[in-house]
């Protein structure tokens, strides 16, 4: 079953996107320096966590995260003026240029000649597309996926829809538990490309007892990989 189909994640795979968190995080932090800074970055975090399920993945909800634990943090007396700093810094993130990972270019080029690139990523639809418009990657994909979430049944859909299913794809990203292991649910390979800046929700235990799973240091050694795989079972 050869490979034909390569699915590649976005944020922090193809282009960085948890350093602009960070930073915003500290700008957080310091704006509510007197409310609560022991357990701030657990309830900010308790808080994006909870609300997944109301507003998905991305930077506007983060932002709402952030003041909704700003709220619980000074027991409802924040400042407008920190709400105000709070929707500047997410606007910010918003306007951030792309910054491109190392390889990127080159090895999503490459593999585009000889097999189906598709971009499988999750988040706010607008940002995303942003994203993809200012990196330049745009017209090398074959298909491009924004969706909620990624689960086993979404990479069986969108790998038939973008090719002959998830036995003769790959999927190719930072993310442990949202590119690896649903995509190896689903019969595909799972390729791990680590960052140094993952988000704790996005981690997870290795499945290194997975036919199909590899794992490799940056996105340059993909293509000799997925050469190397083009036979494997």
């Amino acid at each position: 079953m050869p490979i034909t189909t390569i699915g590649f994640d976005a944020d922090d795979t193809l282009w960085h996107n948890e350093t602009f968190f960070r930073l915003t995080h500290q700008r957080f932090a310091q704006l509510l320096s007197d409310s609560d800074p022991d357990h701030l970055s657990e309830r900010l975090e308790a808080a994006e966590r909870r609300n997944l399920g109301h507003y998905g993945f991305g930077i506007k909800g983060f932002m709402l995260s952030m003041i909704e634990t700003a709220i619980e943090v000074t027991e409802g007396r924040v400042e407008a003026s920190v709400i105000a700093e709070i929707l500047a810094a997410g606007r910010e993130m918003l306007r951030h240029p792309v910054d491109l990972l190392p390889h990127a270019r080159e090895t999503v080029t490459s593999l585009a000649a000889d097999h189906r690139v598709v971009l499988i990523t999750k988040g706010d639809l607008l940002d995303q597309e942003r994203k993809l418009a200012q990196s330049g990657l745009g017209d090398l994909f074959h298909g491009v996926e924004i969706v909620s979430d990624k689960t086993a049944a979404m990479y069986q859909v969108a790998f038939s829809r973008h090719g002959t299913g998830p036995q003769n794809a790959a999927m190719v990203g930072n993310s442990l538990k949202s590119d690896v292991l649903p995509a190896l649910t689903a019969g595909a390979w799972g390729i791990h490309v680590p960052h140094d800046l993952t988000w704790s929700y996005e981690r997870a235990e290795p499945p290194i007892d997975a036919p199909r799973f590899r794992a490799i240091s940056d996105l340059g050694a993909l293509p000799n990989l997925i050469a190397e795989l083009k036979n494997t079972p």
